[in-house]
């Protein structure tokens, strides 16, 4: 997992991947392939402020 390149806050981290998923991104698994990060990981810490990953929307809310 390679998180060097995203924000440890999870606030800024939510604005950072809902970015990310809107603008280059078909589903959350395609950017953590993409990106070398744990999908549970980047969940987990969004989870901890309350979003959740909503697949059809493709982005956390």
């Amino acid at each position: 997992m390679n998180f060097d390149n995203l924000p440890n806050d999870p606030i800024i981290l939510l604005g950072v991947i809902n970015t990310k998923l809107r603008d280059f991104y078909s589903s959350l698994t395609a950017l953590c392939d993409d990106m070398d990060v744990s999908k549970s990981e980047i969940e987990a810490k969004l989870g901890s402020i309350g979003y959740v990953y909503n697949p059809s929307l493709n982005k956390f809310v």
